[in-house]
């Protein structure tokens, strides 16, 4: 059979996965994604945490705007190369530098992610003889191992694919993610990587990005930790043809398809959150701006109280109208109205009566709840992804030793 494509479907794009022996499963533990032949437009968010691995150093370093051109990234998983000092920095640009050497290009060319636990110095004595056979094994029929590769607490692997047709120009998308703690990213443990073969400047790609990821990956909250190393990745072949530009129909279509392709891989980070039953999507509107919207959603979505009534069904409509009322967003507390999985429990600014046992019933029924509220304030809209707070998420965070 064949294998099944995301990260290598665009045309342009080879991957591979090894293992070092980083984790202690002996599961796969690298993973190298890389144009086939030639350096291509790529943008790159990364964390606004101030406590940032050497990767994320690294990255900055080859990359100070964000985006250029490069042959593509190499991923380890088990050690996030986190406080690990000037060593830590060398062993980021050793690991550049080996892979560049195996594909036959500038170290500068090969961004770094890591992930796992803080604070310890990479394995180097055994990644170093397991990167030249990553580089040299990379082809299309790797990308389900790929996936794989890049995973820590994770349950499940995350891609996706999207195609649209711009111009004469058939478009490809494909990308993979991995998160399932300390996950909040205000990008930008979380890592995506993206590529396409459409044909767009760094510049542009950059502009595309930053647009997609606020209402995808930092629409995403787990716990309301900003992970020290989250970088979004996208890659772009341009083997497609038909020249992106801003400001055209062409750019809209584009636009459309990063932010579905990102919006499917964050949605898959929120359904997979660590002891995660359900995912909580909350949509606010009626705000003044979406960026007040977007504040007001993340602090619903945050809140701890909110997670565990949703875990145990229960429609507790004021740790909404609570949240919502601690964010930076502007609140009217009377023309405030909310919603439970389509129940209305709160208009302008006073309970109503519902069916509670109705509401209820929804909730513990359902894998994916909807929480809505009206603020009455304006046109500003958005909504943020998050998930229940259940009693396997403490058993694995108090398990999940240094």
């Amino acid at each position: 059979m064949r294998p099944i494509q995301h990260i290598t479907l665009p045309g342009g794009f080879v991957a591979s996965a090894g293992t070092a022996g980083m984790k202690p499963s002996g599961k796969p533990d690298l993973a190298l994604i890389a144009s086939a032949n030639k350096p291509v437009a790529t943008a790159v968010v990364t964390t606004s945490n101030q406590v940032i691995g050497e990767p994320i150093r690294w990255v900055r370093d080859i990359l100070p705007k964000g985006c250029g051109k490069t042959r593509g990234i190499v991923i380890n998983s088990g050690n996030a190369n986190v406080a690990t000092g000037k060593a830590g920095y060398r062993d980021a640009e050793t690991m550049a530098k080996l892979t560049a050497k195996a594909l036959g290009c500038a170290k500068e060319e090969i961004l770094v992610a890591s992930t796992g636990i803080i604070g310890h110095k990479l394995p180097m004595e055994i990644i170093r003889p397991a990167l030249v056979p990553l580089a040299t094994t990379v082809a299309k029929r790797n990308d389900q191992a790929v996936a794989q590769a890049i995973l820590t607490t994770d349950l499940i692997a995350k891609t996706a694919v999207v195609r649209t047709k711009i111009g004469r120009a058939k478009i490809t998308f494909g990308g993979i993610a991995k998160g399932s703690g300390m996950i909040a990213p205000s990008l930008a443990t979380m890592i995506a990587v993206v590529t396409t073969d459409a044909k767009i400047s760094p510049t542009n790609l950059k502009r595309a990005l930053k647009e997609a990821v606020f209402g995808s990956f930092n629409a995403v909250t787990v716990d309301s930790d900003q992970s020290t190393s989250d970088i979004v990745a996208v890659f772009a072949s341009g083997e497609a043809g038909e020249t992106i530009k801003p400001n055209t129909a062409g750019w809209k279509k584009f636009l459309a398809a990063l932010k579905d392709v990102c919006g499917a891989l964050a949605y898959s980070i929120a359904a997979d959150g660590e002891g995660a039953t359900k995912v909580i999507r909350v949509q606010i509107r009626g705000a003044k701006t979406d960026a007040e919207a977007a504040a007001a959603a993340k602090a619903v979505a945050d809140s701890p109280l909110l997670k565990c009534a949703i875990h145990g069904g229960d429609p507790n409509w004021g740790r909404i109208v609570m949240g919502v009322g601690k964010s930076s967003a502007k609140v009217d507390q009377d023309k405030l109205s909310c919603w439970i999985a389509g129940h209305k429990v709160f208009a302008k600014g006073r309970p109503v009566k519902f069916d509670r046992a109705a509401a209820s019933t929804a909730i513990v029924d359902s894998k994916d709840v909807l929480i809505e509220a009206d603020l009455g304030l304006g046109k500003g809209k958005y909504e943020a992804l998050g998930c229940d707070l259940s009693h396997a998420y403490v058993d694995i965070n108090a398990l999940y030793s240094t």
